[in-house]
């Protein structure tokens, strides 16, 4: 059973790292960059990552009131950590490879909340599988913008 000021508490946590979003705007940059033809469209972003982060803060809300959650929580914070410091990365720096490797990590980070949260709470864990299926177009996007824009 979730508590509301529990899913409240992670929603804030998934808005602080949304803002980053609005604080490093894909922009010109980003407008310029050679990028594939499977590439979402823009419009798409925002309406995606409102639906992940309100179904990984609703994962951790029923989560956090389970017994032995310490390192589901961890992997939790962890993927919320990686996750904020992506996009001023990738958008704010232009650090595509740095990008990339922040994205490896926040993959395995979220690999590992999807494992712990599932063995605790199977629809907590189904709630994840989105984001982990998001990430793994991120990371392939992030990957071939840096292979097919080396001179950027």
């Amino acid at each position: 059973m979730t508590t509301l000021p529990l899913f409240l508490t992670f929603l804030a946590a998934c808005v602080a790292a949304g803002a980053t979003g609005f604080l490093f705007k894909p922009g010109p940059w980003y407008d310029g960059l050679r990028k594939p033809s499977w590439t979402p469209p823009n419009w798409a972003f925002p309406v995606v990552w409102t639906v992940l982060y309100l179904l990984m803060a609703w994962a951790a809300a029923r989560v956090a009131v389970l017994p032995g959650n310490g390192q589901a929580l961890a992997f939790w914070a962890m993927q919320i950590a990686l996750n904020t410091l992506w996009t001023p990365v990738f958008f704010g720096l232009h650090r595509m490879l740095t990008g990339l490797l922040v994205m490896g990590a926040l993959l395995v980070a979220v690999v590992g909340t999807l494992v712990t949260f599932w063995t605790l709470d199977t629809l907590a864990g189904l709630m994840i599988l989105p984001y982990l299926a998001w990430l793994a177009v991120a990371a392939a996007l992030n990957l071939w913008i840096w292979r097919f824009n080396p001179k950027v």
